[in-house]
């Protein structure tokens, strides 16, 4: 199963989205967010890293494609399906490509694409069950190979001897982001809520109005 969904911009690491509602059932959620972050940075420092690669930490796997200045990645269950995890960052990148392209490089706060959640959260749900006509077909689909893409461990790509604790140290910085990060969003839901609703109740407001001075021209 997807567990979680980042997006960075590959040239500094800086976050560009992340799914809202990922992660709730993962114990040490921060661990494994803090972990992805370090992975971002890293790819931002090197210039000869894969443009694919899946990377084990504990009971999960990290997956991740870079295209066009973005890495994608997901963390999934280690018995969830390689071929379904890359096809559905596939679906992710092809979608973000075509809203925010042109946008991608003058990014200047985290999580500039935040309503991107939207989609990730419609996507990520395709994929849940393995089980469905849709992803067995995808699973069949023999021009989609995944053989030849690499898989490391997490402290080989975060450098030899790094120990966990160590990436914590991020811990407050990514709990404050986060934190900005689910504000941001409900902000955004509110308005969407002010504006799907606000014309109706100005109707309304305009059809009391209008009973209310019938009635006191009738008295």
């Amino acid at each position: 199963m997807v567990k979680l969904t980042m997006l960075a911009r590959v040239t500094d690491g800086l976050p560009l989205a992340e799914g809202l509602d990922d992660g709730r059932d993962v114990n040490n959620v921060e661990l494994y967010k803090q972990q992805a972050k370090s992975l971002f940075k890293n790819l931002s420092n090197s210039q000869h890293d894969p443009s694919r690669m899946s990377i084990e930490t504990g009971p999960y796997v990290f997956h991740y494609i870079i295209e066009g200045r973005v890495c994608y990645l997901t963390m999934c269950d280690r018995s969830y399906p390689k071929k379904l995890a890359f096809q559905y960052l596939e679906d992710l990148k092809n979608e973000f490509e075509k809203v925010n392209d042109s946008q991608i490089e003058t990014a200047a706060r985290p999580y500039a694409f935040i309503k991107f959640d939207a989609f990730i959260q419609k996507t990520r749900k395709l994929y849940l069950d393995t089980r469905t006509q849709r992803n067995l077909a995808k699973l069949n689909d023999e021009l989609y190979e995944v053989h030849q893409i690499m898989t490391r461990n997490v402290q080989e790509v975060l450098g030899v001897g790094e120990k966990l604790d160590q990436v914590s140290q991020m811990s407050s910085r990514l709990t404050s982001e986060s934190r900005i990060y689910a504000e941001k969003a409900k902000d955004l839901n509110r308005q969407a809520l002010i504006r799907k609703w606000a014309p109706v109740a100005v109707v309304l407001g305009v059809v009391f109005f209008l009973l209310w001075v019938r009635n006191k021209l009738w008295r």
